[in-house]
């Protein structure tokens, strides 16, 4: 069984869905893909005890008290390209940024290839079905701008802002 429940945070609301045992998706309730991995499932508007632990996570978070992504459990659902890519924002330090090519050149070399495209990264990124948690926001472009985020340019900044980012130099 599938749930859903609204959380509202300082820079929008958001949607949290989870099954049993773990988060499957958050989103801006304006982004881009939203609720896209629930299209054609059934599920109950309601809290489990999953959501109750996003929801204390994403307190933390906007308290900037730092919590752990291993703090929760979360279910990718996707190409394994995809998955490998998200698993690969999991382990972008809070308040740092890479690029799309820093992740492209990571996932080539796990698939033992000489070359990745940054743009089929950059696809992966932006169908990232766990914002916030799984921080696509902390991705950018190859010139060091911030460029393409599901949630829109203004809530990535607010984002990186929030992790003491100087956005500044990457305007």
């Amino acid at each position: 069984m599938l749930f859903c429940n609204d959380y509202v945070s300082p820079i929008g609301k958001m949607t949290i869905a989870s099954n049993e045992n773990a988060i499957v998706g958050l989103w801006f309730d304006s982004q881009r893909y939203f609720m896209n991995t629930l299209q054609g499932k059934e599920y109950v508007k309601s809290e489990n005890e999953i959501i109750i632990l996003a929801k204390k996570w994403l307190d933390k978070y906007f308290n900037n008290e730092k919590p752990e992504i291993k703090d929760l459990p979360i279910e990718f659902s996707g190409t394994d390209f995809r998955i490998a890519v998200w698993n690969i924002l999991t382990e972008i330090p809070y308040g740092e940024v890479i690029t799309y090519g820093d992740i492209a050149k990571r996932i080539a070399k796990l698939k033992a290839v000489e070359v990745m495209s940054s743009q089929a990264v950059g696809g992966a990124v932006g169908h990232n079905p766990v914002s916030v948690i799984v921080p696509c926001h902390r991705v950018i472009g190859a010139n060091r701008r911030l460029i393409g985020y599901a949630g829109g340019i203004e809530i990535k900044r607010k984002l990186l802002e929030h992790e003491g980012i100087d956005i500044l130099s990457y305007i």
